[in-house]
């Protein structure tokens, strides 16, 4: 089982460190990734939180839980449902549950709320299973 410390270190550098996006939970039956606050840099043009960062948050966590079991994943196949806008200050989390796990794929089920419980997306993702080998971290 991959713990939250190794999965963490995944996301030290790039895209998910530059929107603040924190793995703060991992479990078998769930992960959770959050943004504790939405700065001006995660805003689209019309002042609500950007859709990728709903994405993001969703993939991070998805793909977390997918490689609880130890194996490498990437992303396979993905789709989401943009219900409500969050703003800037809002805090937003992304739990992921698992639908299917497979040999080969893995499915999830994310929603994505804000401080409030509100749902703002919902999504779905499949994974493609690399091997037993996990990723390993990024180099500093």
């Amino acid at each position: 089982m991959v713990r939250l410390d190794q999965q963490s270190k995944l996301y030290e550098k790039g895209f998910v460190k530059y929107n603040q996006i924190q793995l703060i939970e991992i479990t078998p039956e769930y992960a959770v990734s959050f943004l504790e606050t939405v700065g001006e840099d995660s805003l689209n043009p019309y002042g609500i939180v950007h859709g990728g960062v709903y994405f993001t948050m969703a993939d991070v966590a998805a793909a977390a839980l997918a490689r609880t079991d130890g194996r490498a994943y990437v992303t396979l196949d993905s789709s989401i449902h943009f219900l409500r806008s969050a703003r800037q200050g809002a805090s937003i989390r992304a739990t992921a549950h698992p639908r299917h796990r497979g040999k080969s794929t893995f499915l999830s089920v994310v929603e994505v709320t804000d401080q409030d419980g509100r749902l703002l997306a919902s999504a779905d993702f499949t994974f493609f299973c690399l091997g037993d080998k996990p990723p390993a971290p990024p180099s500093r």
